[in-house]
């Protein structure tokens, strides 16, 4: 197992780097995606329902734009272990089925070829119109540190999404007189399966994972439009689609622990041991929908270190990035929020041997 922080477009410096370093990781994971028009709400406050972002001005990314980007990394002494999310503006109608979509899936196979040639391995995505919506924040977590809730304060999760604009963020001005996204649950699925068919042979040609982030809240429904993989099951239908290692997961455990639906440890089991995780987000969480909160990774309702005793026993060598963390209070609250949770994680890795067999290890050995 290795450890890796995870840095936005803007973070991504060398004072970033070497706190990164100075913390324990040894790899990156890069958000290249201008998410709240250069102002991240995680860094400076505020919430996803705000309604900011902007990636009008985004670019598809290049050869020389991923390249230079592992080149930076490597030089400061680290490895770029995936980017996560494409820009909207890249793929909004094959989010939406509109008639853009053959153009933006050719773009995508550039740029997936792009980044095996630049030697990017993993390339995070989430397959959802609504995106992140409906956190509030609050002093959820020990001590009143402020972090992120889901159902503690009213949020128009039900508000319907503006035109122009997908997972938060605009893509285009708005057209009077639009009206709101209009899709099944199976529509979507169904778009999901195209983008997939499309994009993983040209990921596996590449040498690159293509790993899909679960919906975070996990709901039912966000702003009237459907969730893809809301209860862990539906991991399993969409690695289905396409069987390949390059059809993989992100594997948000915050997100897993917040789905109804079964033991996490069988489901992290599973998941590792069929070697479709691009990398892991190491994140806790206290309840489930409709109501939770993110906490501390030491005090939330998983038990961390028997995800990475599972991990152990399944042989994981991928990356785990600290997810969400909350803000501490001090002059440098996200930096310190960080370097807990990368603390922790490394504690428990570089001890994963003397951690005991796993809970879990006896009932999947019988299952066998």
């Amino acid at each position: 197992m290795k450890i890796g922080l995870g840095l936005y477009r803007e973070q991504l410096t060398d004072d970033n780097f070497r706190f990164a370093i100075q913390a324990g990781a040894t790899h990156i994971v890069a958000h290249l995606t201008n998410y709240f028009g250069g102002r991240d709400p995680k860094i400076y406050g505020g919430r996803p329902s705000d309604g900011w972002g902007d990636c009008s001005g985004d670019h598809l990314w290049s050869y020389d734009d991923l390249a230079a980007l592992v080149a930076t990394v490597r030089k400061a002494g680290l490895e770029l272990a995936a980017i996560e999310n494409f820009s909207p503006r890249f793929w909004y109608d094959v989010l939406l089925g509109g008639p853009q979509r053959d153009g933006q899936i050719a773009q995508l196979k550039q740029l997936v070829r792009d980044a095996g040639r630049a030697g990017v391995p993993c390339i995070g995505y989430n397959f959802s119109i609504a995106g992140v919506y409906g956190w509030t924040r609050g002093p959820y977590a020990r001590g009143g540190a402020h972090s992120v809730g889901f159902g503690i304060d009213e949020a128009e999760i039900d508000a319907p999404i503006p035109d122009g604009m997908v997972w938060n963020m605009r893509y285009r001005p708005e057209m009077p007189d639009a009206g709101p996204v209009m899709l099944s649950n199976e529509d979507l699925w169904q778009r999901l399966q195209h983008f997939l068919q499309e994009l993983v042979p040209v990921a596996e040609a590449a040498g690159v994972v293509l790993a899909a982030h679960p919906d975070d809240p996990p709901a039912e429904t966000i702003r009237g439009t459907p969730r893809l993989v809301n209860r862990p099951e539906k991991y399993d239908r969409l690695m289905d689609l396409v069987p390949s290692r390059s059809n993989g997961l992100e594997l948000c455990l915050g997100s897993l622990q917040e789905m109804p639906g079964g033991d996490i440890y069988a489901h992290v089991r599973r998941f590792a041991r069929s070697g479709r995780i691009g990398y892991i987000h190491f994140r806790n969480v206290r309840g489930k929908v409709p109501r939770y909160v993110e906490t501390f990774v030491d005090e939330g309702d998983i038990d961390m270190a028997e995800i990475v005793r599972i991990l152990r026993d399944e042989n994981f060598q991928g990356v785990m990035i600290p997810d969400h963390t909350p803000e501490l209070t001090c002059a440098a609250s996200w930096h310190a929020g960080k370097a807990f949770a990368l603390g922790y994680m490394r504690a428990l890795v570089q001890n994963a041997d003397a951690l005991g067999p796993s809970r879990s290890s006896a009932t999947a050995a019988a299952a066998e």
